[in-house]
């Protein structure tokens, strides 16, 4: 069964010098995590995303679509990137979550994917 693993994290989380150190340290332990999923057989996909900042929203009212800068939610977090797993079951996808490396504050989020 295929996973999304969603990462969340605080939008500020890596600023100035000691974020940026940060974020080496944990871009380091995405890379090693990805590495061992691919080995395993079990990753379908995944990468970071940059910051809100870059996004662009389209939204659907009254069967009219509008554009706007950033992202549709308002909030102090950000969703950072994501994994794509495709393992035996839930269970193991929790597994690979807790492996995820976030700063702290962050969170990480485990959806199976619909299967229409």
């Amino acid at each position: 069964m295929q996973y999304m693993i969603l990462i969340y994290e605080p939008e500020d989380g890596y600023a100035g010098a000691a974020g940026e150190a940060t974020l080496m340290e944990i871009v380091a332990r995405h890379t090693a995590l990805a590495e061992d999923l691919e080995a395993r057989g079990v990753l379908q996909g995944g990468g970071g995303l940059q910051e809100t900042s870059t996004a662009t929203t389209i939204v659907t009212k009254d069967g009219r679509q509008t554009l706007h800068d950033g992202p549709f939610a308002e909030t102090r977090e950000h969703l950072g990137g994501y994994y794509l797993v495709d393992v035996a079951d839930l269970d193991a996808a929790l597994e690979i979550a807790r492996r995820v490396p976030v700063i702290d504050g962050g969170k990480v989020e485990v959806r199976p994917l619909a299967d229409y």
